[in-house]
């Protein structure tokens, strides 16, 4: 079951951690994570750079390791890169020297391959264990949503996705799409729609 707006009792309950950001206006953040992903991440550039929309790419640091050329695009595009953990991992089931070295591992693929250094970290999964969480907040941005597409969900059709997108969204909302293998084929079918949306309707999306 995917919840698309992920309620105010469970952001409170962690406020250290972002699930949106202060806006005035029709202002949101658009993120993308798991990639880069060759025909995933390079559709969403061409669909961002159709509309002169930017977002926020959180990557796997092992994908940047595969696809660096596809890395430096994100880039070279003016859009923004956040740390995924280099393997993706879960974090209530990883301890905290693992995932800690898995973060950094991260950081440095960025660092060797983009000469990039971020403070923006999303836990994959939303997981994050206290301790995890403590460490990080003390270095990073966590950053989480208060949107959630559900594109990876296939239990959801396509205008299920649309529409959880699209009416959940308001001032400063995070959205979460996924640049991944995947959900790299309904993306084609998602995301011009819901970039068509923001963009009739006034919404600018900008960086985190």
């Amino acid at each position: 079951m995917v919840i698309h707006k992920v309620p105010s009792s469970i952001q409170a309950v962690f406020p250290k951690r972002e699930w949106k950001i202060p806006a005035e206006g029709k202002t949101v953040f658009l993120t993308f994570d798991d990639g880069p992903v060759p025909g995933a991440t390079d559709f969403v550039l061409n669909e961002l750079a159709k509309r002169n929309q930017q977002a926020t790419f959180f990557v796997v640091g092992d994908n940047v390791r595969k696809h660096a050329d596809l890395a430096r695009a994100v880039i070279e595009s003016a859009h923004q890169i956040g740390n995924h953990t280099y393997h993706h991992l879960k974090g209530w089931k990883t301890d905290l020297e693992t995932y800690l070295n898995d973060v950094d591992r991260c950081d440095q693929i960025l660092a060797d391959k983009l000469g990039l250094e971020t403070k923006l970290f999303r836990p994959p999964y939303g997981q994050l264990r206290p301790s995890q969480a403590k460490e990080l907040l003390q270095s990073k941005r966590v950053i989480m949503w208060d949107v959630l597409s559900g594109d990876y969900d296939f239990d959801l059709n396509d205008e299920q996705v649309i529409k959880g997108s699209t009416e959940k969204i308001d001032a400063g909302s995070i959205v979460v799409f996924h640049d991944q293998e995947k959900t790299k084929e309904r993306l084609t079918r998602v995301l011009p729609t819901f970039l068509d949306y923001l963009v009739d309707r006034g919404w600018k999306t900008e960086l985190l």
